[in-house]
């Protein structure tokens, strides 16, 4: 019995050794190929479960409903513009099942002007814009505008301008036009470089779709925060034909321009030259996209295009003076304030559109700062949020503005009700009817300061808690 006893230790003690053995080479050998192996299927399946994440995302991220005070009959139906052709796809640039690249071709000979933002953080796609309208450019030259949404390109360094050299590039060999003639915008997250292969991969298709009747799948698909397309024609009798406009904008936060607003489009069929298109621009932007506000915050990206194809079979406006080009440029302006009026109208949040008018300024510069003040102040689009006639706050905007301003030559009225005069509240002031009147959705606050002729108009919306509600997750 102890040498059965024996060989049994003896036996377990082998066993023992061969598996201390056995665990040694499973360590050395297999465990980290396991150990790889499902390394490997972990990161697949997190993959997946993150690009099915994303795309559930983006197909249950809620559109915002579509602003109160957008215009009752929908996108306008605009003229074709002889000489333009557009397209629009989905390039995945941000946000999935949404087009978000739009593409026009603009016919040889075409003059091109624009306006652009001089904040000291512009865009790259911007200062390369900007350089581009300085080159003069041959008579048979075509040209090109493309834009994303989804994707500022801003504060991207050296990789921003190398999206867009990309962008432009592959743009100019797919419609066989100089790289010098192809202007780009981008809008959306600032601070991510932007996925240009995304957009260049799709040029091929777009050049397959481009047509003159596009024009509003191109005002969709530059929309970002926007609740509705944007749209506005002209016509004007020239000699010899008509001169037709239409316009496309995007814009509906980070609005308060300096030399343009959000990204603007405006084309047109007429004979001008560059010089003499520019300078139409440069004349009426201060009085449209430079008079306008939602938040005060002025954009990294804000460009404004005016082309002008020549196709139109009126006879060229060369004097500026003529009864044409008078017509042509208030034609134009009007497109431009049109414009203008429908980005405030679909400000973030935006319940109310209001215009501030201030007259009885010293001069123009005083008449401009004191109404935007009033227009760009927080108390005061809070309180027309809550229909609170608080004429003290008008007072508070004044005064802080840095503006000419007397007290006692103040006067104040919300619409035709006289507020406020001479520094105190008016003996025929009626709390009621004014109260009443603060519950419409379009607004007039006027302010004449009693000091001189100079007059400016702004306009702006209210500020509500749908604005916290946009921006408080504007990258997810």
């Amino acid at each position: 019995m102890a040498k059965k006893g024996n060989d049994w230790k003896a036996e377990a003690k082998k066993l023992k050794g061969k598996l201390k053995k056995l665990r040694k080479q499973f360590d050395e050998d297999v465990r980290p190929q396991l150990e790889e192996a499902a390394g490997d299927a972990y990161k697949a399946v997190s993959g997946a479960v993150s690009e099915v994440a994303t795309a559930v995302a983006a197909k249950t991220k809620k559109a915002n409903p579509v602003s109160p005070l957008a215009p009752k009959n929908g996108f306008p139906a605009l003229p074709k513009i002889a000489g333009v052709e557009f397209a629009a796809i989905e390039a995945n640039v941000r946000y999935k099942n949404r087009t978000d690249v739009m593409l026009a071709r603009l016919a040889p000979g075409t003059a091109i002007a624009g306006a652009f933002t001089r904040s000291s953080t512009r865009a790259a796609c911007v200062l390369d814009c900007q350089a581009k309208l300085k080159k003069a450019a041959g008579p048979k030259d075509g040209a090109a505008i493309i834009v994303n949404s989804g994707n500022a390109n801003a504060f991207t360094g050296a990789l921003g301008q190398e999206a867009v050299d990309a962008v432009t590039g592959g743009v100019a060999k797919a419609l066989g036009i100089p790289a010098s003639r192809v202007f780009s915008s981008s809008t959306g997250v600032i601070g991510e470089p932007l996925p240009h292969e995304r957009i260049t991969a799709k040029l091929d298709d777009l050049k397959a779709t481009l047509s003159g009747d596009a024009i509003e799948l191109a005002a969709r698909a530059i929309m970002t925060t926007d609740t509705f397309p944007k749209g506005a024609m002209a016509e004007v009798e020239g000699e010899g034909g008509k001169i037709r406009i239409a316009g496309i904008a995007k814009g509906s936060g980070m609005i308060a321009p300096d030399m343009a607003t959000m990204l603007v489009y405006i084309f047109a069929d007429a004979k001008i030259s560059a010089a003499n298109l520019q300078k139409m621009v440069s004349r009426q932007t201060d009085q449209t996209f430079n008079a306008i506000t939602v938040d005060s915050d002025t954009s990294t990206s804000d460009a404004l295009i005016v082309a002008a194809t020549g196709k139109s079979k009126a006879a060229e406006i060369g004097d500026m003076r003529s009864k044409t080009a008078k017509a042509f440029e208030a034609a134009l302006r009007d497109v431009m304030m049109d414009l203008a009026h429908q980005v405030v109208r679909d400000g973030e949040g935006a319940t109310k559109f209001v215009e501030v008018r201030v007259t009885g300024a010293s001069d123009a510069a005083n008449a401009h700062r004191i109404a935007m003040a009033i227009a760009n102040s927080p108390l005061v689009k809070t309180a027309i949020a809550g229909e609170d006639a608080n004429w003290g706050r008008i007072v508070m905007a004044v005064g802080k503005s840095g503006g000419k301003a007397d007290r006692d030559k103040l006067s104040i009225r919300f619409g035709d009700i006289l507020v406020a005069e001479n520094g105190w509240r008016s003996p025929d002031y009626s709390e009621e009817q004014t109260s009443a009147y603060m519950k419409g959705d379009e607004l007039l606050i006027q302010v004449d300061l009693g000091l001189g002729k100079a007059a400016k108009s702004v306009w702006t919306c209210d500020l509500t808690h749908g604005y916290i509600d946009i921006n408080a997750d504007y990258r997810s």
